[in-house]
């Protein structure tokens, strides 16, 4: 057999033959799903190869020119556009319109590129081929990986799916955004929609379906939320160790990325660690008995619930989002958010050394520091965050701010004056930008705040440090080591000379560390008031904050284990290090506990179940299935379909939640919250309950023009909720019945004039 002697072949050969076993396994394990999951991977590459030319531009200190960023980007700027034109009612949200900005945009691209090469500059990663194929195929085995494992469990419903399945749905019918709120019909969606919109829009841009495309897009994050720390971490640690990598070392930064993004996206925390395994081996040893009753939820719902209290919190993190499966507005925002820390790194990274001396303050210095392209982007990305989770925007914004403020204080060599104006300048761009780019939304949007207050509750010191004492532990020794190297056998040194001397990525690792500590810090001492107050009032602000903080923990402890391992020389910052690298290996576990309690036999193909959102609605609303899906395949537009409301986490709404119709009152807490109107609330419920049981017809008739009702939904919720109070007889006569369901007593009436 002949020798192969192409370099260039030998190289890629691994990739690609792993990358036919995956695709081959891909097509085994999804069955007929895999062709929408073939069709999400390969625009997703189709789209960042195109954008290549703006991307490769703004990472052009990476090397791979920031190909995995470059997906995820094209997607925000198309679908951002998409959103911004629908908006201003420049265009109609259909899949044309979809597809039409998407061209505009890479024609830009193309036009960009032209002028690139006559200019001589590579916008992409030349010579790194081996690089993107083996970062293509770590994409495609996670986004794999994920979408396998959520065939297990495909279902749109529990938790928060109803809302979010719903919201997918109102937004394919509508040709206008905001669309129709489904729970509220005389008003549209009042609560941040941009992650469900960004589902929407890559299902009309593949031609999908979403009942396959709920479940879909949260795969698709899961995917790139282990790859993006990966890319930046590794980047990082990299950068840390230029000129040091030789032999076994030089696979040191892919091991970081990898540890990274295993951190982000799979890890646990330490209280699955010490209730699922300390503690029960503790009580084995003293002689007690032990049951293997450790539930996954419990590592998210641990403040206020063991011990019970009156101050009961969340403290989520990604793994446990993306076996749950909600595809909620901190689930899917994680795909903008890792992009920007990136930004805000290379940004970093590339303009820390700015222009040293006297330099006049003139228009073109400030030319300069106000066009600089990250932050422009930078600003567009904050303004959108207050569309898609509301929380991320305050968050980045410190975290943009702060790192900016970090970075100008080296530019600027600690000349107080300038540094505090250009920071100053800056910061109001950001906030001007990011504000102006959303007014579409926020013009429409009534906040749900209610102001800030002192926190009457805090956490006991023994919770907080289970939860964030390892990756707080790691930050700290990070700092510790870095000190101690800078300022040993230094003196006189001030702050400028001392942060100039701290490599960029330990400064960025360092920044990242002590914005993460804040956010757990910060629900000890104030939270935002919302109507939780009552029993919960810390909840939803340490779930949003910490929640963050643990995507930051995580991309530090991917570079920070690894730096302290190989460059620090204190022989005690290494050997705790150590022991952060053992524990933190141990909550990986949590990934393979939450997904047996959760999925099943995962290790049985035979139990994957397909992707499907709806497949649940012959099993568990038998009696209202084949209405359901009656109104799903034969009605347009968004007319409203009466059915009874009920409470949240509830089988009601059902018909809204599936078809995307709206219908006169939902989920009532979710309404309230929403709205904050609890009288509205309670007279739309009671005129719903008069339209099912009252005797009155003038009455239901006037009920039912003031609502602007065309079908009414009577199945088994209606028959639950009114029993022998639902008055059928007259319901039937106030139209035509245009379903009736052959086997069980559901009908569907169409109101009639």
């Amino acid at each position: 057999m002949k020798q192969l002697k192409n370099p260039l072949l030998m190289k890629v050969l691994p990739q690609a033959v792993i990358w036919l076993l995956l695709m081959g396994l891909s097509a085994y394990l999804l069955h007929g799903d895999v062709w929408t999951f073939w069709t999400w991977w390969l625009l997703a590459a189709f789209m960042g190869m195109v954008a290549m030319p703006v991307t490769g531009q703004l990472f052009q200190n990476f090397d791979d020119k920031g190909w995995l960023f470059s997906k995820v980007l094209a997607i925000l700027v198309t679908g951002f556009l998409t959103w911004f034109l629908v908006s201003i009612k420049v265009l109609p949200f259909t899949t044309a319109s979809c597809i039409g900005v998407s061209v505009a945009c890479g024609v830009l691209c193309f036009f960009l590129y032209r002028n690139q090469l006559k200019n001589g500059i590579d916008c992409f990663p030349e010579g790194q081929l081996s690089l993107i194929l083996w970062e293509e195929v770590l994409f495609f085995a996670l986004f794999l990986m994920w979408t396998y494992l959520a065939g297990f469990n495909p279902k749109a419903y529990g938790t928060e799916k109803f809302m979010d399945y719903g919201f997918m749905e109102a937004m394919m019918r509508s040709t206008t955004l905001p669309a129709a709120d489904l729970w509220y019909s005389e008003s549209t969606i009042n609560y941040y929609y941009g992650g469900q919109y960004f589902a929407v829009f890559l299902t009309k841009l593949t031609g999908s379906k979403v009942e396959i495309t709920y479940n879909l897009m949260r795969t698709f994050v899961a995917g790139f939320a282990f790859v993006l720390p990966f890319s930046l971490v590794r980047q990082m640690t990299k950068d840390r160790m230029s000129g040091r990598l030789s032999g076994n070392q030089r696979l040191l930064p892919a091991i970081s990325g990898l540890v990274a993004g295993t951190a982000v996206s799979i890890a646990g925390n330490m209280h699955y660690v010490i209730y699922r395994w300390i503690l029960p081996w503790i009580t084995t040893l003293t002689g007690g008995e032990v049951t293997d009753s450790y539930w996954f939820p419990d590592a998210t719902r641990y403040i206020g619930y063991n011990p019970e209290t009156s101050d009961k919190t969340i403290h989520e993190f990604p793994c446990y989002s993306f076996v749950l499966g909600d595809l909620h507005a901190h689930v899917v925002n994680i795909l903008f958010v890792l992009p920007l820390i990136a930004l805000l790194y290379t940004w970093h990274k590339r303009y820390r050394r700015g222009k040293r001396g006297e330099v006049s303050m003139d228009w073109a210095f400030w030319k300069q520091e106000l066009l600089m392209p990250h932050l422009l982007l930078l600003a567009v990305m904050l303004g959108m965050f207050q569309w898609t989770n509301y929380w991320d925007f305050i968050i980045y914004f410190v975290v943009v701010g702060g790192t900016v403020l970090f970075t100008n204080i080296i530019r600027f060599e600690g000349r107080v004056k300038r540094i505090l104006a250009v920071t100053a300048a800056q910061a109001v761009e950001l906030a001007v930008i990011s504000c102006l780019v959303i007014l579409p939304f926020t013009l429409q949007f009534e906040t749900m705040v209610q102001g800030v207050a002192l926190a009457q509750n805090h956490s006991l010191p023994y919770q907080l440090l289970i939860l964030w004492g390892l990756p707080t532990l790691l930050v700290l020794l990070l700092i510790v080591s870095i000190l101690i190297e800078k300022l040993k056998g230094k003196k006189n040194q001030n702050v400028y000379t001392f942060m100039e001397a701290i490599a960029p990525p330990d400064l960025f690792a360092v920044i990242l560390g002590l914005c993460a500590i804040g956010l757990v810090v910060i629900p000890e001492l104030v939270y935002v008031r919302d109507i939780y107050e009552n029993g919960n009032a810390r909840a939803n602000t340490m779930f949003k904050l910490t929640y963050q903080a643990y995507i930051m923990f995580g991309m530090t402890t991917g570079y920070g284990i690894f730096r302290l391992l190989k460059i620090s020389r204190q022989k005690l910052v290494k050997a705790l290090a150590g022991v952060c690298l053992f524990f933190w290996v141990w909550t990986v576990g949590y990934f393979g506990n939450s997904v047996s309690s959760w999925f099943g036999d995962v290790l049985d193909p035979d139990g994957y179940q397909g992707l499907n959102a709806t497949a649940f609605l012959e099993t568990e609303f038998a009696e209202d299935a084949a209405g359901i899906r009656w109104l799903k395949e034969n009605i347009e537009g968004s007319p409203v379909v009466l059915e009874a409301n009920g409470d949240s986490y509830t089988g009601y709404q059902r018909v809204s939640a599936m078809t995307g119709l709206p219908t006169v009152l939902g989920w009532y807490v979710h309404e309230w919250l929403w709205r904050n109107d609890t009288a509205d609330l309670n007279e739309k419920s009671a005129d719903v309950q008069s339209i099912y049981t009252s005797l009155d017809e003038d009455y239901v008739r006037q009920l039912l023009d003031q609502y602007d009702v065309e079908y009414i939904f009577v199945g088994s919720k209606e028959r639950e909720k009114y029993g022998e109070a639902l008055n059928e007889e007259m319901l039937k006569s106030l139209g035509t019945v245009v379903f009736q369901d052959e086997i069980y007593d559901t009908y569907i009436i169409q109101i009639g004039e």
